[in-house]
């Protein structure tokens, strides 16, 4: 005797619903693909997560060479890292607030800092959100960090008269590091052009044999 079931629409619609359902409950416990900023974090952390300082202990030459140049004021570095050039200015007298998305970068920051004797404050923060307040600073340095939408953000933050130092690689340094992310690199004069209403007071390109970069000095008008 052939059998033969039935099932009616009601019951189909109630069975896909309970389809549904442990399909969205079994989805609840499965791991969350990580952000784009979860994931520079992570990466940051395990480079930073040793006690070798990576990028040095002491600030780029440009910095102190230009010292005599900069404004009594609040500092803010970006992209701060390990803060060999956050704690240069603290050093100095200057007011420091460093921005990075490492922890253990900044922890590495507040260690330098303690060692030299000088305070930071320091934040942790992914720059891609992160909020600058405008006419709040009278210097912001940002070095081997190229993120281009910030730099309308950094001629808001400077109060008249600030002055901003940036350093970072450019493309001829694709000749020591092939496998470098070509975005993340300033192609020729490419600063000159990316602090529209600041003077710029020195600029230079760099090729030592070792790395290639471009660094200016610029300085919001009174």
């Amino acid at each position: 005797m052939k059998r033969i079931f039935y099932t009616s629409p009601i019951a189909s619609r109630f069975q896909g619903i309970g389809i549904a359902l442990i399909l969205l409950v079994s989805t609840m416990f499965l791991p969350h693909p990580l952000l784009a900023g979860e994931q520079d974090q992570i990466r940051w952390d395990n480079k930073y997560a040793t006690e070798k300082y990576l990028f040095g202990r002491k600030a780029i030459p440009f910095l102190r060479d230009h010292i005599d140049l900069l404004p009594k004021g609040p500092v803010l570095d970006l992209a701060m890292g390990e803060g060999r050039n956050g704690v240069f200015l603290a050093a100095q007298g200057y007011q420091v607030t460093g921005v990075d998305i490492s922890e253990e970068g900044l922890k590495k920051a507040q260690a330098l800092a303690a060692e030299r004797g000088v305070t930071l404050k320091t934040v942790v923060a992914d720059l891609d959100t992160y909020d600058i307040p405008p006419n709040t600073f009278d210097v912001i340095i940002c070095t081997y960090y190229l993120q281009r939408d910030l730099f309308p953000k950094i001629v808001s933050a400077l109060k008249p008269g600030g002055v901003v130092v940036i350093e970072t690689y450019t493309v001829d340094h694709l000749q020591y590091r092939p496998t470098f992310n070509r975005a993340f690199l300033l192609k020729p004069n490419e600063l000159l052009t990316m602090l529209p209403g600041l003077r710029v007071l020195r600029y230079q390109e760099v090729d030592n044999g070792h790395a290639a970069f471009a660094s200016i000095l610029a300085k919001k008008p009174q």
